[in-house]
């Protein structure tokens, strides 16, 4: 187990040696690090990954980060994070995603905020502290249930700007 004093600066594994040698946890640890810590800006200590790069694609980037970092947590999930912690991952992954879309100021952001690094070192410090049992179904259920609300709003909103579309255009072509 790598020593509590070491620096978790995303250059090495950030995981201790008993969960890296379970498979999905040293996958886990290896594209969070890819996603958030990989590349350094030469002459700083400013670490960087694919995340910052994809944020850097308008939109389709940041649907493609938070994808990758979902695929993350449901991993991390599957591993016996608690719903707690699952929780505090989504809210690393949410805030993440939601400063993102704002042009410029997002990219800075991702560039300091590692919401993926910060869930590694989370799941660290749940495992180390043996706080990883639970479920996590409630949280998932909590979690489609927002989706589908949302999807139902969405679908809402755009019936409605489409019948305004419509009524604006009947009374173009009335006239």
């Amino acid at each position: 187990m790598k020593s509590s004093n070491s620096k978790l600066t995303g250059e090495t594994a950030v995981l201790t040696d008993l969960q890296l040698s379970h498979p999905s946890l040293r996958w886990v640890d290896r594209y969070s690090r890819l996603l958030d810590t990989r590349f350094r800006i030469p002459g700083t200590k400013v670490r960087f990954g694919l995340d910052f790069l994809l944020g850097l694609v308008p939109g389709a980037g940041d649907a493609i980060s938070m994808g990758l970092s979902g695929v993350l947590i449901a991993t991390m999930a599957k591993n016996g994070a608690s719903p707690k912690l699952v929780l505090r991952m989504l809210c690393n992954v949410g805030l993440d995603a939601l400063v993102g879309t704002i042009p410029v100021l997002g990219n800075v952001f991702d560039l300091f905020y590692k919401a993926n690094h910060r869930n590694l070192l989370l799941l660290r410090q749940y495992y180390v502290e043996d706080k990883h049992r639970g479920s996590v179904w409630p949280i998932l259920m909590g979690i489609v249930a927002a989706l589908v609300l949302f999807l139902a709003l969405m679908v809402m909103i755009f019936v409605w700007l489409l019948s305004q579309v419509s009524e604006w255009f009947a009374g173009l072509t009335a006239a």
